[in-house]
Parts: C-alpha cells; sequence; structure tokens
C-alpha cells in the first residue's frame, strides 16, 4: 500500500470546522428551546427537557471540539503529475485516486467565513464526480489549481 498523501490542509481549517459546530449547535440549541418551551407550555413530561438539553451538550462536544480534530488529521492530499490523491474521513478513511486525464475543471471558492481566515476549497470536477479539497490559504489554493490545470492539459495532450 502506498504512503499516505503528504499535504496536509491549514490548521486555519481546523477553526473553520469548530465555527461551523458552533454555528449548527446554536441552531440546535435554539430548537432545543422551542422544545423546551412544549415542555413548559403544553405539560410535556420533564424528561423530554433533559433529553433535549443532553443532545445540545453532546452535539457541541463532538462538533466543536472531536470531529474537527479527527477531520482535520486524516485529510491528505497529493497532486503528482499523473495523478491527484485525496484522503479523507471521520471514522472510515477514503482514499481517492483521480487521474489527470479525467480532469475536466478546477475551482476554487470562499465563502463569508473561509474569506474571514484567508481560507478557499478547491473542486475537481470529472466527467461523474466533483471532488473537493477544503480549507487551503487562498495563494496555496489559486497556484495550486493553476499546476492542476496545467497538468490536465499536458495530460490531455499526451493522449
Amino acid at each position: 500500500m502506498r504512503a499516505q498523501p503528504v499535504h496536509q490542509i491549514s490548521r486555519k481549517g481546523l477553526t473553520v470546522w469548530r465555527l461551523y459546530g458552533v454555528i449548527q449547535t446554536v441552531v440546535l440549541l435554539i430548537a432545543a428551546g422551542i422544545v423546551s418551551y412544549g415542555t413548559y407550555y403544553f405539560e410535556w413530561p420533564t424528561f423530554i427537557y433533559y433529553i433535549a438539553g443532553a443532545i445540545v451538550v453532546l452535539s457541541a462536544i463532538l462538533s466543536v471540539f472531536i470531529f474537527p480534530k479527527i477531520r482535520w488529521e486524516r485529510w491528505r492530499y497529493e497532486v503528482r503529475e499523473h495523478e491527484i490523491e485525496v484522503q479523507h474521513g471521520l471514522f472510515v478513511v477514503k482514499r481517492t485516486l483521480i487521474p489527470m486525464v479525467r480532469v475536466q475543471h478546477v475551482d476554487t471558492t470562499q465563502g463569508p467565513i473561509l474569506k474571514k481566515y484567508d481560507l478557499g476549497n478547491i473542486s475537481i470536477s470529472t466527467a461523474a464526480t466533483v471532488h473537493t479539497i477544503p480549507a487551503l490559504i487562498m495563494d496555496e489554493a489559486d497556484s495550486l489549481r493553476a499546476r492542476i490545470s496545467e497538468l490536465a492539459r499536458v495530460a490531455e495532450d499526451d493522449v
């Protein structure tokens, strides 16, 4: 078996994923607040209130602290002359090889949170799927996009 890809995504990506976890937890907290209001207003059993609170606390711990760290540690990528290798996963680690001859186009995207941290995502499109490398520093993402585009063009010319 090949060694795992050498490049890791930016450490700022961990911060962004934790921020996404906080946003998810706030949304869940609002839903739990509505359930808690229903417990009071409709005189539902009080154990429902405790279950809603436990779900919010468990979600906060998992989505803010544990899952982003595991995800960040497992995310790796490597661009070679004839292929791109991507490794990711939370519980099951998936490794994908994308042949350069299959690459149709490469995009970079940057939402408001990624922009605040000067990060961007690269999307590599093939005929069948789109593969994303998340949370790269924007300068690195732009240069990687240009490199993949150039290698894909060269690979197309060789065929």
